[in-house]
């Protein structure tokens, strides 16, 4: 009896789907990065104001409770000025994002630390107002 032989087995893998799927689960952690990232939560007042360039912005937010915040970093109005010395760089323009239930005068204070140390380039955040029917 004859042994018929066979055609030789091909061992190559065949990486084409693999890398389909690694590309898709790249594309859905590169689209979702940007949601996860958190912040200090401020319910921001409305106002109607122009929008300020984001790519050189250092902001200091206030919180309801009072706290301050200097890119997310919590400081104490005594250490306030050593702090934001060492974030900012000169020609930053910095933006006060504060929530619309802190005392006005909390506000000003705040804002005459960041005038005491040099910046001419001083920003609010606020929230467009709502459209009424």
């Amino acid at each position: 009896m004859k042994r018929s032989r066979s055609k030789p087995l091909n061992q190559e893998m065949n990486l084409t789907n693999m890398i389909d799927v690694v590309f898709a689960i790249l594309i859905v952690f590169i689209i979702s990065a940007p949601l996860m990232s958190q912040g200090i939560k401020v319910d921001l007042p409305q106002a109607e104001a122009p929008t300020m360039e984001q790519e050189k912005l250092l902001k200091v937010s206030i919180t309801k409770d009072a706290e301050v915040y200097i890119a997310d970093m919590k400081v104490d109005l005594d250490g306030f000025g050593n702090i934001f010395k060492s974030l900012w760089d000169g020609e930053q323009a910095v933006v006060i994002n504060s929530d619309e239930d802190v005392p006005y005068g909390f506000v000003i204070k705040v804002v005459t630390e960041v005038q005491k140390l040099g910046v001419k380039k001083l920003g609010f955040l606020t929230l467009a107002p709502k459209d009424k029917d």
